[in-house]
């Protein structure tokens, strides 16, 4: 399956308010192939008018939405694709339109509320920054031909500030270029998936932060996983394309063990307790789902609990 571009430029915003006016379009009953032509010429992005024209065109030739939307899996994730597919298997394309129009109006709010929380510290990073560099290309280097003018012991502190002084005035423009060279080489590091998935985990630990995170991914693992139960799908189904939704490695790899773990014959109350990345009332309200028969509301109600508990966290 090959997508029009090996990455895609389309903006998550341009995805949510393609999918909000679809949702629209289709409840007030317009046809699918009339919602995609008018959908095409309200687009600004090429790359996502490119990807509405070659659904449009499978559309016309009868191709279902769903496997239309696979061959773009750059712009439409798995569990997208899957509940657009459910939607049209079951008759209730309306409501899968809706339900996703609604999950990616919260994944929004939720980056643009983690977005709001970076600012402040990142505002006072690039001030301390900017005026480190100031104080070391223009100040120190002057320090260094005014003590040396004095013969006289220095103490050690004042050795030291000198030290520095003197290699800022001989090497600050390389020492710069090389932290500029490094930092390149760490971001690109941090795509490979074993980096990766220490980055992520790190950043799920750190402080505030990261607990804001974990809310907004537990968020989406049980919501994702609560409607796709909802609409039918077997447990170990699901829990593949919740997997595949979220893009943090350290859920994959509890949810790929849990996977694993239910084919086994184990319930997932009993997994999800022992993996430490969730906390103790996922196993417990999952546990209790699956002896009721409602593991679908469970979650759900996990969904609501753990959105509600990180819009606190961001405030």
């Amino acid at each position: 399956m090959k997508d029009i571009k090996l990455f895609s430029s389309v903006s998550f915003q341009e995805k949510l308010l393609f999918t909000k006016h679809l949702s629209v379009m289709v409840k007030a009953g317009i046809t699918l192939t009339e919602a995609f032509d008018s959908l095409v010429d309200q687009t600004k992005s090429n790359e996502f008018k490119n990807v509405l024209l070659s659904v449009l065109d499978d559309l016309k030739n009868g191709q279902a939405l769903a496997k239309s939307l696979e061959k773009h899996n750059r712009v439409f994730d798995q569990l997208y694709v899957n509940l657009i597919k459910i939607g049209e298997e079951s008759g209730t394309l309306e409501e899968s339109l809706e339900f996703l129009s609604k999950q990616l109006g919260k994944d929004y709010n939720l980056r643009q509320k983690i977005q709001g929380a970076l600012l402040y510290p990142g505002l006072i990073f690039s001030a301390t920054f900017i005026m480190g560099g100031f104080i070391s290309f223009f100040i120190l280097p002057q320090l260094v031909d005014f003590f040396t003018a004095f013969n006289v012991e220095l103490p050690i502190t004042t050795k030291v500030l000198l030290f520095f002084a003197n290699l800022m005035k001989n090497y600050g423009i390389l020492i710069f270029a090389g932290i500029g060279i490094l930092g390149f080489l760490g971001y690109l590091a941090i795509q490979l998936p074993k980096i990766k998935y220490v980055w992520q985990k790190f950043l799920l630990n750190f402080p505030l932060f990261g607990q804001m995170l974990s809310y907004g991914l537990l968020a989406r693992f049980s919501r994702n996983l609560g409607i796709i139960l909802k609409s039918g799908i077997s447990i170990t189904t699901a829990l593949n394309v919740t997997a595949n939704s979220l893009d943090n490695l350290v859920f994959k790899e509890a949810i790929n063990i849990s996977e694993e773990a239910i084919k086994k014959g184990k319930p997932l109350g009993e997994i999800i307790k022992k993996l430490p990345i969730f906390p103790s009332l996922v196993g417990k309200m999952i546990a209790v789902g699956e002896k009721t028969g409602k593991l679908d509301e469970s979650l759900l109600y996990l969904a609501d609990f753990y959105e509600e508990e990180q819009s606190t966290q961001s405030n």
